[in-house]
């Protein structure tokens, strides 16, 4: 029997990979938390709830999402107050959601893991564009030891060298428009948006019709950065 209130002791929680096709771009992430919580009502999932007046579901996100932005790889954290299979929670999750949500992978870890949002530090994205090529400014930025834009902080707008924050550059051409694979820093203190890399390569270019792909989530060990999921699958 499905309870919907459950606010027993947490003894898991489960991974849940999905995307946001272009349909839903223009969804906030505010209006997407909201879904995700009416999507877990239609479930039988054992979600685990706050406790209180008004009792919510234990969900975060890994990293919000900038609207019209697109992703396969976001990464819903579901906090459960009960033990069930990954392959469960799969078949529920993409029972309750629409097309537009697809769900690719669901794994289940115990509640002692570290939250998902603390393990991100980089995103890898893929920016179509259509105009003049950024291919030349893509390799002028590289080869920068600085870079100073203005960028949104905490504490308002402020010149900042972004060049740290971009961990890898390429520049493609396919069918009139060109990709812009870029690995990009995801933390607390330095975050850099696709948008503010994009307004700084295409300064002064005749640059249209730009669409943000995120396709990764990642975290970083010894080695370097590897996807978030890896060793949770």
């Amino acid at each position: 029997m499905r309870d919907e209130k459950v606010c027993g002791s947490v003894r898991m929680r489960a991974l849940v990979q999905f995307g946001k096709t272009k349909r839903l771009r223009f969804v906030s992430h505010l209006d997407l938390q909201r879904t995700m919580q009416m999507a877990l009502r239609r479930t039988d999932l054992p979600v685990a709830y706050s406790q209180g007046f008004n009792p919510h579901p234990l969900i975060a996100f890994a990293s919000a999402l900038a609207v019209s932005h697109t992703s396969e790889a976001e990464v819903l954290d579901i906090r459960l107050a009960a033990d069930v299979s990954a392959s469960f929670v799969l078949g529920q999750m993409r029972g309750a959601l629409p097309p537009g949500l697809p769900v690719m992978n669901v794994t289940t870890v115990d509640d002692r893991e570290r939250a998902m949002m603390a393990l991100v530090t980089a995103a890898d994205y893929e920016i179509e564009v259509v105009g003049a090529p950024l291919d030349p400014p893509a390799r002028a930025f590289l080869e920068k030891n600085e870079v100073f834009a203005m960028r949104k902080t905490k504490s308002g707008e402020r010149i900042c060298d972004i060049r740290p924050m971009v961990h890898g550059m390429t520049v493609s051409q396919t069918d009139g428009k060109q990709t812009v694979s870029v690995r990009l820093s995801l933390t607390e203190k330095a975050t850099l948006k696709p948008d503010l890399l994009m307004s700084v390569l295409a300064e002064g270019l005749d640059v249209r019709d730009i669409s943000v792909h995120r396709k990764m989530l990642l975290k970083t060990i010894e080695e370097g950065y590897v996807p978030l999921l890896e060793g949770f699958l």
